[in-house]
């Protein structure tokens, strides 16, 4: 019994450590963007905070459209992140519940596409884009990534492991349209498995550059992660204010993380424990 509850203790330190560990660059960023641009590569760091928001905004504010960069990442994300879910559940229940011609080979060219460098299609993409008239518009950054290979993998993966055929079928026999199976009992039923492909979706949205920087040249639409770098050319580098618009740009993701982490949990553990 001792043993045990020594175990456990040693258990429980291990991971409160491991925990801090992971939460102190997130915490030192904070710290960061508290403290003049001039003080904050100081030796020794600084581990508290500081006097020096009030400078470090002006700066943040005056140099870039911080505020519509806030607002277009956050409207990209959510966009890119709802789309991608609905239409990654949609192909992953229809891979792993139905049974159609070519349906194995479709689903190897799919998981095939995760092989490629995203790279390579930079030039081809852009010159699609620059067809279609979307440049400096949201959809390049929305529309290529709604039926992603690996959300796909992902959803379908779950789906197989998650929603038993006996259900959908008591579903059919009440009379519930394919669709409806998919709107009542596939979407609630892969909720962790959704919320898995949401949070990862919105932080890849959230974070994306390259993307942004290409497709989105002007600075009033451009996203959080382009506008941050301009904070930090060789002409006007301000460490200050790119400590506090990159701390700023955190608190959505960790209220994200927060909000969905009970699904995550559940996604991460779903068919661990078997009857």
């Amino acid at each position: 019994m001792r043993g045990t509850r020594f175990a456990r203790i040693i258990t429980y330190l291990v991971l409160g450590l491991f925990s801090l560990l992971f939460a102190f660059p997130f915490y030192y960023v904070f710290v960061l963007a508290t403290w003049p641009g001039d003080r904050v590569l100081e030796f020794p760091p600084h581990m508290f905070f500081g006097n020096g928001v009030q400078e470090n905004a002006q700066i943040l504010f005056s140099r870039v459209p911080y505020l519509k960069n806030f607002l277009n990442s956050l409207g990209i994300a959510a966009i890119s992140t709802v789309l991608t879910i609905f239409f990654c559940t949609m192909a992953g229940f229809a891979f792993a519940k139905y049974k159609f011609k070519f349906k194995k080979q479709l689903y190897q060219f799919v998981i095939a596409t995760l092989a490629i460098p995203g790279f390579l299609n930079i030039v081809p993409f852009y010159k699609m884009m620059v067809a279609f008239k979307w440049i400096n518009t949201w959809l390049p950054l929305i529309v290529p990534g709604m039926a992603g290979a690996f959300g796909i993998f992902l959803m379908t993966q779950f789906m197989e492991n998650s929603i038993p055929e006996e259900i959908l079928e008591a579903g059919r026999i009440d009379g519930l349209t394919e669709f409806g199976l998919l709107m009542k009992i596939a979407f609630p039923l892969a909720k962790p498995g959704m919320a898995i492909l949401g949070i990862i979706t919105f932080i890849g949205s959230w974070n994306s550059f390259t993307s942004a920087m290409i497709f989105l040249p002007s600075v009033e639409k451009t996203t959080l992660p382009v506008a941050l770098s301009m904070l930090n050319s060789r002409v006007d580098n301000n460490m200050g204010g790119l400590m506090l618009g990159t701390a700023l740009s955190l608190i959505p993701i960790i209220i994200v993380f927060v909000a969905f982490s009970k699904q995550i949990i559940a996604g991460l553990t779903a068919g661990a424990v078997k009857s």
